[in-house]
């Protein structure tokens, strides 16, 4: 015997059979078997052709999951678990994604807080509550804390919600590493943050800038341009009459008059004959009489309105690149918190305008637009009545109010947006990654043509990852920002809030002559951006952590949704191929968002949302996984019960048709179903026609399979495996259950010894192949099927991934085709019974079947399993038909069709006792 064909050989150890069978309760039964026996546990292998990396998406901690959770993160389970039974160990860690605006917001809500720099730490604090139930405590309720207070509150719910999340991946049956968990708020994720930012900052890669940036005054931070969302926004028009010096009206039309006292100039395109005549002329604005250029911008449309708009510093992002263009002074007059600045500027210098501006002051735009129309319409400068409108209006995707433009200091990170040779590289570093699906790499190079400014990283915020800076502070008491202190990578992480920069004491701090701390922290997706770097524990000085790199990075996968593609996604790529010049990963997955059953997207504000828990609870996890990997990535899927009743009824059927097979032959040979038996699978051992047609379509089945999850096409491997299993046990087991059992046929003849062994060994086969084929999908019943085969063998998680090779042995001169027409042939037999309204256990005296040639010579090499599952007892006769005459007749070319039949007298019903 060779060695491959020792390796074909199965060899079972078979378990007592339970009584009943279900899904009910496995997952409690074997979450503590998996962890007890570290089935998932990272192997620590160094190869790397022999390791299998994923970096697993950090769920944000910021409340609850949703199904739509559940759906990508079972994507990526089901990869992992198909490699890991290839053979490779699988480095599959879990983070958590800690920090960030909505953690902050849930803090607020949840102990109803808010933070007050100026206050110092009380290490007493109790909050005022312990969770609102989700209702929403306004600003001037919140209790003022200390910021180092608030990070403590920050960290002490997460550190619940954490528990909570991962409890809910737990009862899904993700295959993770437990044991590698990490945060992007402990020490380890900010050390490698802010070695990561001082190493950009040491190669100029980032800089700090006074400009105009996207401002949510709810939030009071910067927004970067990844984070925006485009929606509508009503509003009106109207039209504002600005004046040369004769009075002569020249009108523009504008939804936001409240920055009328912020103009800067007139903007026209430079091929508008309406306005050529005008350009390098001036006109004053109304109510202020502020004076302003003409001026050409090719930005500027000519369709659009009045074909001439007032340019003011800043009111939309077209208004910063004019300013930029066209070098125009900065007449800022929106504060952070979305209110007219208090202080008349001093480029308004007419009574009358100062005085119009004081009426504005303090106020809201909302107001102050109000008291401006007003003006306005008083001093005969609005032309008719404002006209409602919707406008596409830029908001932070966490935000519910417009956004402002606002300038301040912040720090920039390159990645393309002002620099053409790194967008060109960014670019073919794309061309280099393989996304799945493929279509969905044209929205990451979409998004990287059409970025216009660098990512903004900073946030004023607290609760996040602080920039590792101080900055000396002058005679006069200013911050020196043009000459940051960095502190050396080996005191990393620090606070520059609470640590003090080599050559200071703590007494210096904020002193002239002293240092000062940067106080902003890092975006959220300034850490997110490095977890590749995070969990392969990059730049860490231990031997175990330099191990792990050289094993695990780049990694394998990327798996992450559709919409974050242009923040995570691509801020990955970008800190990648500045600090390791290399891609992060090599294949990107992209899943689809979950519509709810009005094909609705789900979300929290819409209110739509389903909590995981209620279907895993009661479909169980199986069955929920169903529904999640019978969807194609890229491809938006609805919430859909009836799709776990259809995993849940696959995982039933697996259970029953595995203890159903197990179960023939146990007793004939002197052992119960109840004790433990062993057999001997051998390929070798299958010799009737029906039996090598299903190791034909096994190996074609499991070759399909393989080649699709290895381009990572999860839902089309589960279709292919779902159709041959359910064909498997409806037309299989049936066929071939009298012949296993070795019942003689109506004319009393015994099927031989090796006919039996054939389809005994076939079942094994089958089965065997089958737990392992689902055992990605349906982690909890392939787990107790492969128990009842191999007790004591270790995990089904554990086992190799069928070979086709070996079934494709056993198949020799068989097509895979015979067992669906067999399958045919049955199914007619039975029609004529259920035609006739009679039991399925009536004989068939005598039958010809009809089919083309084909499916003739199937039926025929299986016709004693035919006739028995079909009770047929007398002449049994095949006819063929020619493929052109069923088409004449309207029939397939793959049809079985009944040409004549005649019943025998049905079983007379047993008396009632």
């Amino acid at each position: 015997m060779t060695e491959e064909q020792d390796n074909s050989i199965i060899k079972a150890h078979l378990t007592p059979l339970p009584d009943k069978v279900g899904v009910d309760g496995l997952e409690d039964k074997w979450r503590g078997e998996w962890d007890e026996d570290g089935v998932y546990k990272f192997q620590g292998t160094r190869d790397r052709k022999a390791v299998y990396s994923i970096d697993t998406p950090p769920p944000t901690v910021s409340g609850h999951l949703h199904v739509g959770h559940v759906f990508s993160y079972t994507h990526t389970d089901v990869i992992a678990r198909f490699k890991r039974m290839q053979g490779y160990d699988v480095f599959y860690p879990m983070g958590w994604d800690d920090n960030g605006l909505p953690t902050e917001r849930r803090v607020q809500n949840y102990y109803g807080v808010r933070v007050d720099t100026s206050l110092k730490y009380d290490p007493d604090f109790k909050p005022p509550f312990e969770g609102t139930d989700g209702k929403k405590i306004d600003a001037k309720d919140q209790v003022p804390v200390s910021r180092k207070n608030f990070i403590e509150l920050c960290e002490k719910l997460t550190a619940q919600d954490e528990k909570q999340f991962e409890a809910l991946w737990r009862s899904l049956g993700l295959s993770i590493d437990w044991s590698q968990t990490y945060h992007t708020i402990g020490e380890h994720p900010q050390r490698v943050a802010q070695k990561a930012f001082l190493r950009n900052l040491a190669r100029g890669e980032a800089y700090q800038q006074d400009a105009p940036g996207l401002w949510d005054v709810t939030f009071q931070t910067a927004v970067a341009q990844a984070e925006l969302e485009s929606r509508e926004y009503p509003g009106f028009y109207h039209k504002v009459a600005f004046r040369f010096e004769d009075g002569t009206p020249i009108y523009i039309e504008t939804t936001r008059p409240e920055l009328l006292a912020a103009c800067t100039s007139l903007i026209a395109n430079p091929n508008d004959e309406r306005y050529k005549q005008y350009f390098g002329q001036s006109v004053y604005s109304p109510l202020f009489k502020v004076k302003v250029p003409i001026l050409a911008h090719p930005a500027a449309e000519m369709d659009k309105g009045a074909g001439i708009a007032m340019c003011c510093t800043f009111g939309d992002v077209t208004d910063v690149e004019w300013w930029r263009d066209l070098k125009l002074p900065t007449r800022p007059i929106i504060q952070r918190n979305g209110r007219i600045v208090m202080d008349t500027p001093d480029w308004i210098t007419d009574p009358a305008g100062r005085e119009m501006f004081a009426a504005t002051a303090g106020k809201t735009t909302f107001s102050a637009r109000k008291i401006i129309v007003d003006a306005l319409r008083e001093a005969g400068d609005l032309d008719g009545e404002p006209t409602p409108t919707k406008r596409m209006t830029n908001f932070y995707e966490k935000g519910d109010k417009p956004l402002e433009i606002v300038t301040s200091r912040q720090w920039y990170l390159k990645n393309g947006g002002t620099d053409a040779k790194l967008n060109a590289e960014l670019i073919e570093r794309g061309k280099e990654l393989n996304f799945h699906p493929d279509f969905m790499r044209v929205r990451y190079e979409n998004w990287v043509h059409g970025l216009n400014g660098d990512w903004l990283i900073s946030r004023q915020r607290f609760f996040g990852v602080p920039f590792p800076l101080w900055y000396p502070v002058k005679a006069s008491g200013e911050p020196d920002y043009d000459h940051p202190i960095t502190p050396s990578e080996d005191r990393l992480p620090i606070d520059p809030t609470n640590d003090v920069p080599e050559g200071y004491d703590e007494s210096q701090r904020d002193v002239p002559g002293g240092f000062t701390a940067e106080p902003d922290i890092m975006d959220t997706w300034a850490t997110s951006s490095l977890t590749p770097q995070i969990v392969t524990r990059w730049e860490e000085p231990d031997e175990a952590s330099k191990a792990l790199f050289k094993a695990t990075f780049p990694m394998d996968l990327r798996p992450q949704g559709q919409d974050i593609i242009r923040t995570w996604l691509f801020s990955t790529v970008d800190r990648a191929h500045l600090e390791n010049k290399c891609l992060p990963w090599a294949h990107a997955t992209l899943s689809g968002w979950i519509l709810d059953p009005d094909h609705k997207k789900m979300s929290k504000s819409k209110g739509n949302v389903v909590v995981p828990n209620k279907p895993i609870e009661q479909f169980g996890a199986d069955a929920v996984r169903y529904w999640a990997a019978a969807a194609r990535l890229g491809l938006d899927a609805t919430y859909d019960e009836g799709q776990m009743k259809i995993g849940r009824r696959l995982a039933i059927k697996l259970l029953n048709a595995s203890k159903f097979a197990l179960a023939i032959g146990r007793e004939d040979e002197n052992h119960h179903v109840g004790e433990t038996a062993d057999a001997v699978w051998n390929p070798a051992d299958v010799t009737e026609p029906l039996d090598r047609a299903v190791m034909a379509k096994l190996a074609l089945v499991i070759r399909q399979a393989t080649d699709a999850l290895n381009a990572y096409e999860h839902s089309k491997a589960l279709e292919v495996i779902e159709s041959f299993f359910w064909q498997f046990c409806d037309d299989y087991i049936e066929l071939v259950k009298n012949r296993a059992y070795g019942t003689a046929d109506a004319h009393g003849k015994v099927p031989s010894d090796a006919a039996v062994k054939s389809a005994r060994t076939t079942l094994g086969l089958g089965l065997d192949a089958f737990a392992r084929l689902l055992a990605p999908y349906l982690p909890f019943a392939t787990e107790e099927v492969w128990s009842w085969m191999h007790t004591g063998e270790g995990s089904v998680h554990r086992a190799a991934w069928p070979k086709a090779d070996i079934y494709a042995a056993a198949a020799t001169g068989a097509s895979p085709e015979t067992l669906a027409w067999a399958g045919k042939a049955v199914e007619q037999l039975r029609k004529i019974k259920s035609e006739a309204k009679v039991s399925m256990k009536t004989p068939i005296l005598s039958v010809t079947l009809a089919a083309v040639k084909d499916g003739i010579d199937a039926i025929k090499s299986a016709l004693d399993d035919v006739a028995q599952a079909g009770r047929v007892i007398g002449k049994f006769d095949l006819a063929e038909k020619h493929a052109e005459e069923a088409a004449a007749e309207g029939e397939g070319d793959d049809t079985v069709v009944i040409d004549a039949s005649e019943l025998g007298e049905p079983p007379a019903k047993k008396a009632k006792k």
